[in-house]
């Protein structure tokens, strides 16, 4: 079965998780560290910013997979998508240090799009 909204954004997240990877290897590279931060404080942000995308976004996908597959109207999975992409742009800019607000509309919106994906999930499942 093809998933092609969940294939949009799981591509999309995937550039920018190549983005905050690359970012973390150039830092590691300037500073000579090639295992943990070695106490550096940007290596650290630029590690717990990656980390922290790799904790939410697989799960995020997995439910909007399993949404598209279960039949959510494909607005409403763009609408998760599209909320997900723009929670994941919004928390490194926080993270980067362009204001704590940034960082904040992201964790709050990713933990929205996880709470409403997980629950409209479980709708659709206890429907049918």
């Amino acid at each position: 079965m093809a998933l092609p909204i969940t294939a949009l954004y799981a591509g999309l997240l995937g550039l920018l998780l190549l983005v905050l990877s690359f970012r973390v290897v150039l830092v590691r590279r300037a500073r000579g560290v090639s295992l943990g931060s070695g106490g550096d404080a940007e290596l650290e942000q630029r590690i717990r910013t990656h980390a922290n995308f790799i904790e939410y976004v697989p799960m995020l996908l997995v439910l909007l997979g399993l949404l598209e597959a279960n039949g959510l109207p494909g607005w409403a999975v763009h609408a998760l998508g599209s909320a997900l992409l723009a929670a994941r742009l919004a928390h490194p800019l926080g993270m980067a240090g362009h204001g704590m607000a940034w960082r904040v509309l992201g964790a709050s919106l990713t933990f929205t799009t996880l709470m409403v994906a997980a629950a409209a999930l479980l709708g659709l499942a206890l429907a049918s």
